[in-house]
């Protein structure tokens, strides 16, 4: 079973956002709902510099997903990473909302964990 490894879940308002998400750091979050037992994933994101102003966007944007988890990221490349496992964990975009594979930062070169999506595919010679 997938697991995000996050913290939550809260529900998404500014109050509740600020109640659980007290450091200013990278990190990443998934946005969804309660169901009897467990939490439903709808949508997996990150912010590279303060995962607090980024769920407050959401929120303020947002009336569709009522809840959400986070975790902190040593780094932004730990988040863009952690992000792409679990947009991979949690099906993608043919189960995801999210209508892409996580993007990286300009200027880096990192890769995804999982798939080969950022590798160049090399030239075939003859």
């Amino acid at each position: 079973m997938a697991s995000l490894d996050m913290f939550g879940s809260y529900q998404l308002t500014s109050d509740q956002i600020d109640k659980a998400v007290t450091a200013k750091s990278p990190g990443n979050y998934a946005l969804g709902y309660p169901s009897s037992s467990s939490f439903i994933v709808c949508y997996v994101g990150r912010s590279d510099t303060d995962v607090n102003a980024r769920l407050k966007s959401w929120a303020a944007q947002n009336t569709r997903y009522k809840q959400f988890m986070f975790s902190y990221a040593t780094s932004p490349k730990a988040a863009f990473e952690k992000e792409c496992k679990n947009y991979h964990d949690f099906g993608g975009s043919g189960r995801l909302d999210n209508d892409i594979h996580p993007q990286r930062p300009q200027s880096t070169d990192w890769r995804c964990p999982v798939c080969p999506v950022f590798n160049p595919v090399p030239a075939f010679r003859y």
